[in-house]
């Protein structure tokens, strides 16, 4: 049943009001951008949304990093169209947002002023090649796990963006194994700079899925409304399971002297990330912090230009097609 046929008799007394809102999310039913809704569940959204934006956006700088130094034709086209894609994603999850009101240059202030914040894993440094694999590998692969149930989110714009950004995002992981499977499958030094890619990244990528449960400022709420599906910790478990029998095929080890499978519980037991390091990396005090807010602030005046003449192009299509119609009107009142 979509947005357009609620007509059951559970909407009949209640389309107007939280009751509505309350039946939809009973139903498993989206919210759309004209359903009435509580101010906390669009302030949520607006703040996951934005977040998932900025990090996007963010996100391109370690790996373009790498785009002019990519070891072949072949390598710098994949690299070139995976930050193309990221880019298209900020674009699809910033317009999301938009839906519920604010604006995308507003989400853009508060992210330069620090008021906003992006994904902690992109404050790290790419060092070398292999870290390209890993963060398509290990960072991409948690996305994965991560996003994929958002395509079920209760808000249905922020769920129609998720089902285009997983595919690709599928691609993402995708190239980062075979990247890494290259790699081991190289020289001794290749297989070593693999290794040692995995290490630096395992314990970050495990640290997206933010704090332990019992840490969680928004997760019990977001669950409540549909936003999210699985806990933080449901996700981050699921991540290691499903990345353990990869590593062994790449012939990587993960950098956990604990991990080892539990039959008792059917799942693989494992050391936490440092969530005290995940918080100060959030507050700003990461490897790269500094540097990836520099780089966005400067990239964003170097092209005001660019949003400058678009929003030009765009009035001047308007005022043509304005006056396109005003002459064909003119035409048909002569005739007549």
């Amino acid at each position: 049943m979509g947005a357009s046929d609620r007509s059951g008799p559970e909407f009949a007394d209640h389309r107007d009001g939280e009751h509505s809102f309350d039946a939809l999310l009973a139903a498993d039913e989206r919210i759309e951008p004209r359903d009435q809704m509580p101010d906390g569940y669009r302030r949520g959204l607006v703040r996951q949304m934005a977040q998932h934006a900025h990090s996007e956006i963010i996100g391109m700088q370690p790996e373009a990093n790498w785009i002019t130094r990519a070891p072949s034709l072949r390598r710098k086209a994949i690299l070139m169209a995976k930050v193309q894609d990221e880019a298209g994603h900020g674009l699809y999850l910033y317009a999301a947002a938009e839906t519920l009101g604010v604006s995308r240059a507003d989400l853009l202030d508060q992210l330069h002023a620090g008021t906003q914040k992006y994904s902690s894993i992109f404050n790290y440094p790419t060092l070398t090649w292999a870290d390209v694999g890993a963060i398509g590998w290990l960072v991409d692969g948690a996305a994965i796990t991560n996003q994929v149930p958002l395509c079920r989110c209760s808000y249905g714009p922020y769920a129609r963006a998720m089902v285009r950004i997983c595919k690709e995002e599928s691609f993402h992981q995708r190239q980062g194994f075979d990247l890494l499977l290259t790699l081991t499958r190289g020289t001794p030094r290749q297989r070593e700079m693999s290794q040692d890619a995995v290490d630096r990244w395992w314990y970050p990528s495990l640290a997206m899925f933010g704090p332990p449960d019992g840490r969680s400022t928004h997760g019990e709420q977001s669950a409540r409304w549909g936003i999210k599906r699985f806990s933080n910790d449901e996700l981050r478990q699921r991540f290691v399971d499903m990345t353990v029998p990869q590593a062994a095929v790449l012939g990587v080890t993960i950098p956990d002297p604990q991990l080892r499978w539990n039959p008792e519980r059917g799942h693989h037991d494992f050391t936490e990330p440092d969530y005290d390091e995940l918080f100060r990396v959030i507050s700003g005090a990461g490897p790269c912090n500094r540097q990836r807010m520099e780089h966005r602030r400067r990239a964003h005046d170097e092209g005001a230009w660019v949003r400058e003449a678009a929003l030009a192009y765009a009035a001047r299509q308007s005022e043509t097609a304005v006056s396109a119609a005003a002459a064909g009107d003119a035409r048909r009142g002569s005739a007549a």
